[in-house]
């Protein structure tokens, strides 16, 4: 199996266009302030056109709540548990960082069902549900708010 390293990244503007390549919704005027706390990205540098970003991840907070603002892995890699091995960081800086809980809207829930996180009504969540304004909602993508708490 090809080694995978994940590496803090500071480029958060490059990680937007790879997000909304893998169906990420992504605004840029978000209605509530996110402060970024830290960005990972996974980079192959066996394409044909050069390095480029195969997984990212994006932990930020959101009134005084961690939240994942972002978690892809190119579809020809998930194979490898990319997303997973993303996902373990963010939790790990979370907790070092004092936080009790993460926060997360799923497209695909049941990949964070099986890391512990549990669906909870959006109330109970700090204000980041934007879905409602994307034509996918509800015909394509069902998304689901989830916490996990640590």
């Amino acid at each position: 199996m090809k080694d995978f390293k994940i590496s803090v990244t500071g480029d958060y503007e490059r990680l937007v266009p790879f997000f909304i390549e893998n169906e990420l919704e992504f605004s840029e005027d978000e209605p509530v302030p996110t402060d970024l706390v830290k960005c990972w990205n996974i980079m192959d540098d066996e394409g044909e056109d050069g390095e480029r970003i195969i997984g990212a991840f994006v932990l930020a907070k959101r009134e005084g709540e961690f939240i994942v603002d972002g978690i892809a892995i190119d579809p020809k890699y998930r194979k490898y548990h990319l997303g997973k091995a993303l996902l373990e960081k963010g939790i790990e800086e979370t907790k070092r960082l004092g936080g009790k809980r993460i926060f997360l809207v799923a497209r695909a829930p049941g990949f964070f069902r099986k890391q512990g996180f549990v669906t909870v009504p959006r109330e109970d969540a700090p204000n980041f549900f934007e879905c409602l304004t994307c034509p996918q909602y509800g015909v394509s993508c069902h998304p689901e708010v989830m916490r996990l708490d640590l």
